[in-house]
C-alpha cells in the first residue's frame, strides 16, 4: 500500500515545512477563485434559462440582470475584503459568526457551507462534463460516470499538497480568463467590421410554458436573478483561507480578492451581452426550443464561442477545453474550504476529532475524501444533471453570507465601543457600512433565492441544514459527556485495589508459557488459566499436558455446549467475583503474529474478536501477548525454545517471592 500512496500523494512531510506550502498570489487566485471565475460559464446560462419559461420576450431583461448580479458581486467583495484584514488568521463565516452573534448562529453558518461546498463539486463538475458533452455528445450518456472519475482525480490531486494544487490548477485557470477575453476582442473585431455573430439556436423558437403577466413576470425575473447568483459562489473561500498565503496575509488576500472581483463582472456581464447579441436560445426542457426531448443542446457559452470564432475553429474548441476545466477544477475551492472548516469544527468538537489531523502532505486528508464521497453520491442521485442540481444551489452560501457579514457589523460595533484610536475609527466606521450594506443585500438575495427555487429542490437543502446543525451540537454534546466523565477532582492517580488475572491458553506452547510469564510478573491477586471447552478430546489432552508440566495454578475449563469461544469468555469474565468496587480483571491473550496477508486467513482470528468484545466491559484490561513467527521476521533457535519452561519457572519463584498475602 505505501508504494501506490507515495506514488499518487508524494512523500510524506515534516510539520515544519507548513511555511513552505504558503502561497503567492499568483497560485492562490487559482486555487480559491477557479469556483468564483467559473460560475461565469453557466450563469448566463442560469438567466436564460429561467426567463425562458415566459418565452422569448423575457430575454430583454437579461442584461439588466447580469448587471445586477454583477452589483452584488462587488458589494459582497468589498465587504469580505473587510474580513481579510479583520481575521488574518482566516475569518471564515463560522469564526466570524460564532465570535460575533454566538455558537448557534455559528454553526447554523457551518452548516450551510458544508452544504453549499458539496453542491460546488457536484455542480462544478458536472457543468465541466456538460461543456465536454457539447464539443463530444457521444459521450454525454456516460456523464455519470465522468463526472465521479473527474471527482476521483480531484481528490488525488488535492491530496498531494495545496502548492502542487495550485501550480496544477494555475494553466487552466489563466488560459480560461485568457480565452474568455481573447473572445471578447475577436467578437469586437467582426463586429467592428460589419459581421454578424450568429448562434446555432438563434433560430429556434422559445415556446413558453407559462403566461407570465403582473406578479407572476416579476416572479419570473426575480427567479432568473436568484439563478444568476450562482456567480457568487466562491467569493467566501478568500476570506476562509487568508492564513495560506504568504505575508502580508491579509493584504494579499484582499488583492487576490479585487482581482477576482474585476475579472468574474467583467467576464459575466461579456458573456451575457454575446448572448444576447448572438441570439442564444436556451431551455431547461428542450421541447421549449423546437427540438426533441431527449436533445442535449450546447450550452451558452459552446454557442457564443462557435458564434465568434466559427463551429469546429480552434477557437471554438480551445474555450471548450479550458471552459471544461476551469468548471471540473473549480471543485477545488470546496476542495480547500471544506477540508478547512472541517479541522475547525473538529477543533471546536463539532466534528470527529479525525478531521482535525493532517495527512502526510500537511493537508487534511480526511476530510478531502469525505467531501469527495459526498459529491459523488449527489452527482449520481442527480444522474449529473446540472439544471437538477442547480436549484439546490446557493442557498447555503447566502445564508453564510448574511451571517458573515452581520457578525462582521457586530465585531465592527465591538471595535469601536472598546475604544479604537482616533485615527482607526473612520476606517472602522467605513468598513462597517460596506458589511452592512452587504448584509442587507445578500439578506434580501437569501430570501429571493429561498422562494424562487424552494420547490424546484432547494427544500431539501432547507432540511440538509438543520440536520447538520442537529448532528453537531448531539457530538458536541458527546464530547462534553467524555469530558466530563473523565474528568478527576484529586490529580493523583488512584490504581485498583485488586487485579485478578485470567490468561486465556488453548495449549501448553511457547505462546501459553510466555503468557504466563508476562502474569506473573503483574503480580496479581489471583492468577487463573481458562480455556474453552469446544472439543473434548482436545480438553482432556490440554488438562493432562497441563498437569505433566507442573503448573503452579489452577486451570479452569469453561463448558461450551454450542462450540462458540467468546461468548462463555465474556460471560466467565462479567461474572467472575470481585471483592472491591475498585478491583479489575486483566485478561491475557496469546495471539500468534504472521507476515503475510495470506496466512491471516489460516487462523481463525479469535483472538481479535475477543479482545474486541472485552473492551466493551466495565473494569476489564486485556492484554495481547505476541507470538512472533518466522514469516514475520522472528527467527527462534530451539535452545529458546526449550528454555521457555525453565524461564517460566525463574519468572514464577521469583513472583511468589514478593507476592502480596492472599485477600
Amino acid at each position: 500500500m505505501s508504494l501506490p500512496k507515495r506514488l499518487l500523494v508524494g512523500r510524506p512531510l515534516a510539520s515544519r515545512q507548513l511555511g513552505d506550502t504558503l502561497l503567492p498570489k499568483r497560485l492562490a487566485l487559482p486555487i480559491f477563485c477557479s469556483d468564483a471565475l467559473s460560475s461565469v460559464a453557466y450563469a448566463t446560462e442560469a438567466i436564460l434559462v429561467a426567463l425562458s419559461v415566459g418565452g422569448l420576450a423575457f430575454y430583454h431583461v437579461a442584461p439588466n440582470l447580469a448587471v445586477a448580479v454583477a452589483v452584488l458581486f462587488v458589494i459582497v467583495a468589498a465587504s469580505y475584503r473587510q474580513t481579510c484584514y479583520a481575521y488574518p488568521g482566516g475569518g471564515g463565516s463560522y469564526i466570524v459568526s460564532h465570535e460575533n452573534l454566538g455558537r448557534s448562529a455559528g454553526l447554523v453558518a457551518a452548516s450551510a457551507l458544508l452544504v453549499d461546498y458539496v453542491m460546488t463539486v457536484a455542480v462544478s463538475v458536472v457543468a465541466g462534463v456538460s461543456a465536454i458533452t457539447s464539443a463530444l455528445p457521444m459521450a454525454a450518456p456516460h456523464a455519470v460516470g465522468i463526472s465521479i472519475g473527474f471527482v476521483a482525480v480531484l481528490t488525488v490531486v488535492n491530496l498531494r499538497g495545496m502548492r502542487e494544487t495550485g501550480k496544477t490548477f494555475a494553466i487552466p485557470t489563466y488560459g480560461f480568463v485568457v480565452g474568455i477575453f481573447v473572445m471578447f476582442a475577436w467578437a469586437g473585431v467582426r463586429l467592428g467590421t460589419g459581421q454578424h455573430l450568429v448562434a446555432e439556436s438563434a433560430g429556434y423558437p422559445v415556446i413558453p410554458t407559462e403566461h407570465a403577466t403582473g406578479i407572476l413576470a416579476a416572479f419570473l425575473i426575480l427567479r432568473a436573478f436568484a439563478q444568476g447568483c450562482t456567480a457568487l459562489t466562491g467569493v467566501e473561500a478568500i476570506s476562509n483561507g487568508v492564513q495560506v498565503f504568504q505575508k502580508p496575509k491579509s493584504k494579499n488576500a484582499a488583492t487576490v480578492l479585487a482581482y477576482l472581483a474585476v475579472l468574474a463582472v467583467t467576464m459575466g456581464i461579456g458573456i451575457t451581452l454575446l448572448a444576447v447579441l448572438t441570439g442564444v436560445h436556451a431551455a431547461q426542457d428542450p421541447t421549449q426550443l423546437g427540438l426533441p426531448a431527449d436533445a442535449t443542446p450546447k450550452t451558452v457559452l459552446a454557442q457564443v464561442a462557435a458564434a465568434v470564432f466559427g463551429p469546429g475553429s480552434v477557437g471554438f474548441y480551445a474555450i471548450q477545453v479550458f471552459t471544461a476545466a476551469i468548471l471540473i477544477l473549480a471543485a477545488n475551492t470546496s476542495f480547500n474550504g471544506f477540508p478547512g472548516l472541517a479541522s475547525v469544527l473538529a477543533r471546536d468538537r463539532y466534528f470527529p476529532r479525525q478531521l482535525h489531523t493532517r495527512g502526510d502532505r500537511l493537508v487534511y486528508s480526511n476530510g478531502i475524501v469525505l467531501l469527495a464521497a459526498f459529491a459523488a453520491v449527489v452527482i449520481y442521485a442527480f444522474n449529473a444533471n446540472t439544471n437538477a442540481l442547480i436549484q439546490l444551489y446557493v442557498i447555503g452560501v447566502f445564508i453564510a453570507f448574511t451571517l458573515s457579514q452581520i457578525g462582521m457589523v457586530k465585531h465592527w460595533h465591538t471595535e469601536l465601543a472598546a475604544g479604537a484610536p482616533p485615527d482607526q475609527r473612520h476606517r472602522i466606521h467605513r468598513a462597517q457600512l460596506i458589511n452592512g450594506l452587504g448584509a442587507v443585500s445578500t439578506g434580501v438575495v437569501f430570501v429571493i433565492v429561498l422562494v424562487t427555487k424552494f420547490i424546484e429542490g432547494a427544500y431539501l437543502i432547507v432540511i440538509a441544514i438543520p440536520v447538520l446543525f442537529l448532528l453537531m451540537r448531539g457530538i458536541n454534546r458527546h464530547y462534553a459527556t467524555v469530558a466530563q466523565e473523565i474528568a478527576v477532582e484529586d490529580v493523583r492517580p488512584v490504581g485498583p485495589s485488586r487485579n485478578h488475572v485470567l490468561v486465556l491458553v488453548s495449549k501448553v506452547s511457547g505462546p501459553t508459557l510466555r503468557a504466563l510469564a508476562y502474569a506473573r510478573t503483574l503480580r496479581p491477586h489471583t492468577l487463573e488459566a481458562i480455556t474453552v471447552a469446544v472439543d473434548d478430546e482436545e480438553s482432556v489432552q490440554l488438562r493432562r499436558d497441563w498437569d505433566d508440566a507442573d503448573l503452579d495454578f489452577p486451570l479452569k475449563i469453561i463448558e461450551s455446549p454450542y462450540r462458540e469461544i467468546t461468548r462463555p469468555i465474556l460471560k466467565y469474565v462479567r461474572d467472575y467475583p470481585r471483592t472491591g468496587p475498585r478491583d479489575i480483571i486483566t485478561v491475557v491473550i496469546p495471539e500468534y503474529v504472521v507476515g503475510h496477508w495470506w496466512e491471516q486467513l489460516l487462523h481463525n482470528q479469535s483472538a481479535l474478536r475477543l479482545k474486541t468484545r472485552l473492551l466493551f466491559l466495565p473494569d476489564v484490561v486485556t492484554v495481547d501477548i505476541p507470538w512472533h513467527l518466522s514469516s514475520a521476521g522472528v527467527t527462534r533457535t530451539d535452545a529458546q525454545a526449550h528454555h521457555l519452561h525453565e524461564d517460566y519457572e525463574q519468572q514464577a519463584a521469583a513472583a511468589r517471592q514478593h507476592a502480596p498475602p492472599p485477600a
